[in-house]
């Protein structure tokens, strides 16, 4: 019997745990399946891909030509004079092109695409620390919104006894009308409490789904303790999150990438040097090969002042990387300290609520008594409910709102889990 009634309970256990949404779940699900995250792990592939479109300009170029020409004039000396004939002729080849030195211009090139690489990778981190935010406060949310129906339920029960207590009473003839009627009219507002509080609760729970690309259960259990968060350290917080922020981080290969390009676009001025070869086997009235191997140096002296307008170009974007760098470090700094002052307060909230729904309930149990014994009036004990009431919705806002402040540090400090 004891070996049977443990297999039930381990089952019954089983059971509760595959019907628990926890909060890694919904993030798992989250990161796995949301569209922005696969078109983000996209644009890594294709920055990738660049990277190695412009590494390949410091590779050997092979190039493959085939020439065929039915009539071809063909000119030649004979006895002094040029003599024309119209023949056939085609041209089969092999051309080899390296580029040998060109003042750094593709090596800083290829810098700046690897930093673009490394960019996309960070932006991927960025957006997935955004998404586990985002599904935190939603998950949260649900967490408050159950918590509040249980309490709307609970107080709506307190109501409808109420009235059902004044009902009796009025029937002895101990209460009046009024009393009855102002509690059912609260009974009524409780009612439609309730049904505000539901149905918070089911568009928090339809948003979360679409956010994890699956049907959340509709008797899911939460875990309530995701409210109950606390900040690790506050200490030298702004220069915790300046240092780890993943924008800022962006930022610094942002500006190191301008640099590179503003670099790469002066040394385009000078020109380069590249090694050539080529192997053609040529039939034109006759048959023979020809071999060229060689050197060239290209220098541009004049183009219409685009590579002066290119190099102008990139520093400004090198200026706009800093700026941009700048205000969002102001922009940190200034969130980061209403954060922390928003947290503190939301603790001493917190703290006065407990004490503020403590007091109400001793309050609530003497005046019940009271009423019953004609002491107290309706409007008495509907006031010491309705302060019960609005202190368990002000601690559980208070402890929403000073989670959701955790959270948004988190994710300033590029967090992920």
């Amino acid at each position: 019997m004891k070996k049977l009634a443990y297999i039930n309970l381990f089952f019954l256990v089983l059971s509760l745990q595959g019907n628990t949404l926890t909060l890694q779940k919904s993030i798992d699900k989250t990161l796995q399946n949301h569209p922005d995250v696969k078109a983000f792990v996209l644009k890594v592939k294709q920055s990738h891909t660049g990277y190695k479109s412009v590494r390949a300009e410091y590779l050997p170029q092979v190039n493959l030509s085939a020439e065929y020409n039915p009539t071809q004039t063909y000119v030649f000396p004979v006895n002094g004079q040029f003599n024309t004939i119209n023949d056939a002729g085609w041209n089969l080849g092999v051309n080899v092109k390296q580029k040998i030195w060109d003042f750094s211009k593709t090596s800083l090139q290829i810098d700046a695409s690897r930093l673009d690489e490394d960019i996309s990778k960070l932006s991927l981190q960025d957006l997935q620390a955004l998404l586990v935010a985002k599904v935190k406060s939603l998950y949260e949310l649900m967490v408050v919104q159950k918590e509040a129906i249980r309490v709307r339920e609970a107080d709506l029960h307190v109501k409808e006894e109420y009235y059902a207590q004044a009902k009796a009473l009025f029937d002895q003839g101990l209460k009046t009308q009024a009393d009855t009627s102002r509690f059912l009219s609260a009974v009524y507002i409780a009612k439609d409490n309730l049904s505000i509080a539901k149905s918070l609760y089911e568009k928090a729970k339809n948003s979360l789904s679409l956010y994890m690309g699956e049907k959340i259960a509709q008797s899911v259990d939460l875990e309530a303790d995701v409210l109950q968060k606390e900040l690790q350290s506050a200490q030298n917080m702004t220069q915790k999150v300046l240092s780890s922020n993943t924008e800022l981080k962006i930022y610094d290969e942002t500006i190191q990438k301008n640099a590179l390009l503003h670099k790469s676009a002066r040394a385009s001025h000078y020109g380069s040097f590249d090694a050539i070869a080529s192997y053609n086997r040529v039939g034109s009235l006759n048959l023979y090969d020809a071999h060229l191997v060689g050197v060239v140096l290209n220098i541009p002296l004049y183009a219409g002042g685009k590579l002066t307008a290119q190099t102008q170009n990139a520093e400004i974007g090198l200026q706009i990387a800093k700026e941009q760098k700048a205000s969002k470090i102001l922009a940190l700094k200034e969130e980061i300290s209403s954060l922390l002052l928003d947290i503190h307060r939301y603790d001493e909230t917190i703290a006065a609520k407990k004490a503020q729904l403590d007091s109400a309930k001793k309050t609530k149990r003497v005046l019940d008594g009271r009423y019953k014994e004609g002491l107290s009036t309706y409007i008495e004990v509907l006031d010491a409910s309705s302060l019960v009431l609005e202190a368990e919705l002000g601690l559980l806002e208070a402890y929403y709102s000073k989670t959701l402040s955790i959270d948004r540090i988190n994710y300033l400090q590029g967090k992920i889990k």
